[in-house]
């Protein structure tokens, strides 16, 4: 891959520290364009803390670094600082203005909770055959879209439903022929691979290639090595191509300033 936006940083207290390793470890994997989309800060109330984002005070330095180092390798790799955020109708609004005045570039779309993640059984990660929980994250997860801020849509096979398929192809198939309208790609997501998760599930995939939606191929790249998965990179792309589907190689950033 010579296009990566989807890595993380230590920030989200669940990957690895030196963001010098990760862009050199990118660069040495022949990366031409590396963004920074570690998880957003989001401006929630005392009470409601999120263990898996960086803080609202640690933002301006997550910032800061990024553009310094961007700068300091500009003659060897392309870099970018953005964020992978969740869409909270309640507190959305709060979460733009914080990054706008941040100078971030881009958000990806990633709903890994419902809601406004009020609780951590809203999680979308977590198995339920719960049709409602499945209508919810496609409801959610268009609305976010239908913002017109997002970059692309970071594994939207993230929903680990387990109930009645005639259900998932029904909403899955809503949030795809959505994506398509909005113009938003959906990503194939190489973490998922590598952790043995649900995801990528070829049964959402199949579906994507039926409405004809653009793809991206993302490394959600919580560690150094991640860069170096070049037989995961290898077999989402047979995926993709098993099912006539070609992954765009690098996609514009939708900037978030102007809206």
């Amino acid at each position: 891959m010579l296009v990566n936006y989807h890595t993380h940083t230590w920030r989200c207290n669940h990957a690895e520290p030196d963001e010098r390793a990760y862009i050199e470890a990118a660069i040495a994997a022949g990366v031409k364009v590396l963004g920074f989309s570690d998880h957003t800060p989001y401006p929630f109330p005392p009470e409601q803390h999120s263990w898996f984002r960086m803080s609202v005070e640690e933002a301006p330095r997550y910032f800061r670094l990024i553009r310094r180092l961007r700068d300091e390798y500009a003659d060897r790799i392309e870099i970018h600082v953005g964020v992978e955020a969740e869409y909270y109708p309640a507190y959305f609004p709060a979460m733009v203005e914080l990054l706008r005045q941040n100078g971030c570039e881009y958000m990806l779309l990633g709903q890994h909770f419902l809601f406004n993640e009020e609780k951590p059984e809203y999680g979308s990660a977590a198995a339920t055959d719960d049709p409602a929980r499945l209508r919810q994250y496609v409801d959610q997860t268009i609305e976010g879209m239908a913002t017109g801020l997002f970059t692309y849509l970071a594994h939207p096979d993230l929903i680990h439903f387990t109930g009645d398929e005639a259900a998932y192809r029904l909403h899955m198939r809503r949030l795809c022929r959505a994506a398509r309208e909005l113009d938003v790609p959906l990503e194939l997501n190489l973490l998922g691979f590598h952790d043995n998760r649900h995801y990528p599930a070829r049964r959402f995939w199949e579906l994507a290639a039926e409405e004809g939606n653009r793809t991206v191929l993302g490394w959600d790249a919580h560690t150094a090595a991640s860069f170096g998965w070049r037989s995961l990179e290898d077999r989402g792309r047979r995926l993709l191509a098993d099912l006539g589907l070609t992954p765009e190689e690098r996609v514009p950033l939708r900037s978030i300033m102007g809206k």
